[in-house]
């Protein structure tokens, strides 16, 4: 498979077989990543991305490039990011987690990363407790409060229609979402020198 043929999607079956010829890019947060990853793949959070276009560039240039995430959302708007750059990519259908389900084994770092939900499971309690924040200080304090849950439903709303996330994008601005300068470093070389 040549840079140009690459699907836009592969399924965990195509990827177990092409691993060893392909560059693999996480998108997760360093704490999702550091929880499992799929074997040789570089961390570089989907906000750090542009950052890392002049590698990604020569990686694509030097073979096939597979973007990860937990399920596949974030993966998907990398490639599109990248698509808009002019370099092919693909997406594993289904994210780690699929990978994980078909049997597959995950790496972790050999030093000790701080533990770290994972993205969704950070929005789902997020939204959860500035819902029922809103309630009870609706109930308690002022009934005007509670259009802090309406908020939130609207933004949940919002975020299934458009398939996008602004809670995930600001929780991934938090300093325990954010990479190591050092770390982020070290991917950027491992994946110029290819």
């Amino acid at each position: 498979m040549t840079a140009s043929s690459v699907p836009s999607a592969l399924a965990t079956d195509q990827v177990h077989g092409l691993l060893h010829r392909l560059t693999v890019i996480d998108v997760r947060t360093p704490g999702e990543y550091a929880s499992g990853h799929l074997p040789g793949a570089l961390n570089i959070p989907l906000d750090a991305l542009r950052r890392a276009l002049p590698g990604i560039r020569q990686a694509a240039e030097r073979g096939d490039v597979l973007v990860v995430c937990a399920s596949g959302a974030r993966s998907r708007n990398a490639c599109n990011l990248l698509a808009e750059q002019g370099i092919p990519a693909a997406t594993l259908t289904g994210g780690t987690a699929a990978w994980a389900a078909a049997g597959h084994d995950l790496h972790r770092p050999t030093q000790r990363a701080r533990a770290t939900w994972g993205m969704e499971r950070q929005v789902r309690f997020t939204a959860g407790t500035l819902v029922l924040l809103g309630l009870a200080l609706g109930l308690l304090v002022h009934p005007a409060f509670q259009l802090v849950s309406a908020a939130m439903a609207g933004g949940l709303v919002f975020s299934a229609l458009t398939d996008t996330c602004g809670m995930a994008a600001l929780l991934g601005r938090l300093p325990h979402n954010r990479p190591r300068p050092a770390d982020l470093d070290a991917a950027l070389t491992a994946l110029r020198s290819g």
